[in-house]
């Protein structure tokens, strides 16, 4: 007798996953994939790198199953090592930077991607939606994960507090502090395109 694994919770699927079955763990990246997919777009504004960095949010959940607790939401759990990968990511792009920017290093392929404009930019949808990404990747990191958590992926007050480990109401004011700063950050733009 097999198992209808989609109608399985998160954690049945944990646990049959950590029981050995690896189609188990397979439901739980096709359910959330296109989450993590978008937060990691939205953190680190880069298709490619996000893609790539979505396979290693997920490998890392595949070895931490373990110290998942069912109780507790995948999609927060899954959302927390995705926020995690991408300040790992930051960490590094700005490491490179640095040595790039002092001559340290210079070989091509250590060298960080500039941020070309996609060539999809013609329709004005796409370039709007290009600026607001761009401007949520300039924000700071605790402005920024509230506003992606909660405005782009939907995450409850409480769960995304969870997923920061800080308290409802510090999300509550991070986010009207990011809201702001994104206006205004918009505004800048849109007065300089001008």
């Amino acid at each position: 007798m097999s198992l209808e694994l989609s109608s399985l919770s998160d954690g049945e699927l944990a646990a049959l996953t950590l029981g050995g079955r690896d189609a188990a763990f397979a439901e739980i990246m096709r359910r959330h994939r296109e989450p993590v997919y978008r937060l990691v777009r939205a953190h680190v504004g880069d298709a490619d790198e996000a893609f790539d960095l979505v396979q290693e949010c997920f490998a890392a959940a595949y070895r931490a199953l373990g110290r998942y607790d069912p109780a507790r939401p995948m999609r927060a759990w899954l959302s927390t090592i995705a926020l995690n990968k991408s300040r790992d990511w930051g960490r590094k792009r700005w490491v490179r930077r640095l040595f790039d920017s002092t001559g340290i290093l210079d070989d091509e392929a250590t060298r960080v991607a500039d941020e070309r404009a996609p060539p999809d930019r013609i329709a004005t949808d796409r370039q709007e939606l290009a600026r607001a990404t761009r401007a949520i990747t300039v924000l700071p990191t605790a402005l920024k994960e509230p506003l992606i958590l909660r405005t782009i992926e939907g995450l409850s007050q409480a769960e995304t507090a969870q997923a920061l480990g800080i308290s409802e109401k510090a999300v509550e004011t991070r986010l009207r502090r990011a809201r702001e700063r994104l206006s205004r950050v918009l505004a800048d733009d849109a007065s300089g395109a001008a």
